[in-house]
C-alpha cells in the first residue's frame, strides 16, 4: 500500500486505563504502512499516551465531552469533525455510551466500517447510569459491528437479544503477555527499592472508582494486617475517589501501610513485587489487570461478580462479596504462600497476547470482515 488506511479510535482520554492500554498495545504491534491509528477523545487535557501517539504517526483530535443537554451540539461537533477529517476506513468507538451517536454520524459521512466495542459489563450509578442504558438501547443497530471484550459485557451492552442472534463477537482483551512474565531478579530488585523485601505484598491495579470497591478492599487488608503485621498493599492508578480511600486507610491506622502510587507506565515491575492480587469490583468487562497479575505469575483473588472468561488460568480464583472480608483475608493468606510461576505461554496459547489479536484486527480493518 502506497499510504496506510486511517482507523479513527474512540475513547474518553488518553490516559493509562484499561481501553487505552489495550489499544495502545494493538497499535505498537500494529504494521503501520498498512493500518495507522488517529484518537478522538473527550478531554482537553494531555494525556499519558498522547506523545507516544504522535510518535507513531497517529493524530489526536478533541471533542466536547456528552453532557445530555448538549446532544445537539455534540452530534453537530460530530458532523463537522468528519467534514473536516473525510477517508477514514474505521471508526472504533470504544465510548458505547454516546456511540449511537457519533457512529451514524461517521456513516452518513462515508466511512464504510463502524465499531461498538463493550468494554464494561455495568454502568455508573444514578441519572449517568440512567442516561448511558439509554443511550445504548439501539447501539446494537446503530453499529456495523458489535465486539465485546467478554460475553458478559457483550449482554450487558448490546443486550440479550442482539447476544442471542449472533451479533455480538467476542475479542479476547490482549496484553503483550511477555511484558509481564515472572523474573525473580526483577522481584529482589522492586521489592528492595520499596523497602518490603521481607514483607507479605498484596496489590491492585486500577483507577479509583466506585466500581472497583476500594473500601472492601481496604477491609480484606486490615483482616490480613491481623494476622501478618508485616503485610503491605500497593495501589496503582487514580481516580476522583483517591482521597476518599485515602482517608479510610487513615482512620483504619493503615495509611503507613498502604501505598497509593498512582498510575506506573512500568506497571509490569509492580506485580513482580506482590505476593498476591485482589480484584473485588462489582463489575467489569473484561479486567486486563487480572490477565496481567497472571501473566505474572500471580495467585489472583477475584469477585464473582467479574466475568469468569478473566480467569485464563488457574491462578484465578473467583470469591463471592458477600463471603466478607475475613474470608477473603484467609483466601489471600492462603493463596500468597503459593509457589511462583508465571503463564506467559498458556496465555499466549489462548489468544491473548498482542501480536496475534494485532493481526486479527488488522484483517478486520482492511477488509470489513470478521473471520
Amino acid at each position: 500500500m502506497e499510504n496506510p488506511i486511517r482507523v479513527l479510535q474512540v475513547l474518553g482520554t488518553t490516559d493509562l486505563g484499561g481501553a487505552e492500554s489495550r489499544t495502545m498495545d494493538l497499535y505498537r504491534n500494529m504494521d503501520r504502512e498498512r493500518v495507522q491509528f488517529d484518537f478522538a477523545v473527550h478531554t482537553g487535557q494531555k494525556g499519558y499516551f498522547d506523545e507516544e501517539i504522535e510518535s507513531l504517526g497517529g493524530h489526536i483530535y478533541r471533542l466536547p465531552k456528552f453532557r445530555v443537554y448538549n446532544w445537539r451540539a455534540y452530534r453537530e461537533a460530530w458532523k463537522t469533525f468528519f467534514a473536516e477529517h473525510p477517508g477514514y476506513a474505521c471508526v472504533h468507538g470504544h465510548m458505547t455510551s454516546t456511540a449511537c451517536i457519533y457512529l451514524p454520524v461517521a456513516k452518513g459521512a462515508g466511512v464504510p466500517l463502524t465499531v461498538a466495542h463493550a468494554r464494561s459489563a455495568g454502568v455508573d450509578g444514578g441519572a449517568k447510569g440512567v442516561a448511558t442504558k439509554l443511550l445504548r438501547m439501539s447501539l446494537a443497530e446503530r453499529a456495523d459491528f458489535c465486539l465485546a471484550a467478554s460475553a458478559l459485557a457483550g449482554r450487558a451492552v448490546f443486550g440479550q437479544k442482539a447476544w442471542e442472534s449472533g451479533r455480538v463477537r467476542v475479542v479476547p482483551n490482549a496484553i503483550t503477555a511477555q511484558k509481564y512474565g515472572y523474573c525473580p531478579a526483577v522481584r529482589e530488585e522492586m521489592r528492595r527499592h520499596l523497602h518490603l523485601e521481607n514483607a507479605l505484598v498484596l496489590g491492585h491495579v486500577g483507577r479509583f472508582h466506585p466500581c472497583k470497591n476500594h473500601p472492601f478492599l481496604l477491609e480484606v487488608f486490615a483482616e490480613v494486617q491481623k494476622q501478618r503485621p508485616d503485610s503491605h498493599l500497593l495501589l496503582l492508578g487514580e481516580g476522583a475517589a483517591m482521597e476518599q480511600v485515602k482517608k479510610q486507610a487513615q482512620a483504619a491506622g493503615l495509611s503507613g501501610r498502604v501505598h497509593f502510587l498512582g498510575n506506573r507506565g512500568n506497571v509490569y515491575d509492580y506485580y513482580q513485587a506482590m505476593d498476591c492480587f485482589v480484584f473485588p469490583s462489582f463489575y467489569e468487562g473484561f479486567p486486563g489487570t487480572v490477565l496481567e497479575a497472571q501473566a505474572a505469575g500471580l495467585p489472583c483473588i477475584v469477585a464473582d461478580s467479574v466475568t469468569r472468561e478473566a480467569g485464563v488460568t488457574d491462578l484465578a480464583e473467583f470469591a463471592s462479596l458477600e463471603e466478607g472480608a475475613a474470608a477473603w483475608a484467609k483466601r489471600v493468606l492462603d493463596a500468597a504462600g503459593r509457589p511462583r510461576l508465571g503463564r506467559v505461554k498458556e496465555i499466549c496459547a489462548k489468544g491473548y497476547d498482542t501480536g496475534t489479536q494485532a493481526a486479527v484486527m488488522q484483517r478486520f480493518y482492511e477488509t470489513g470482515e470478521w473471520e
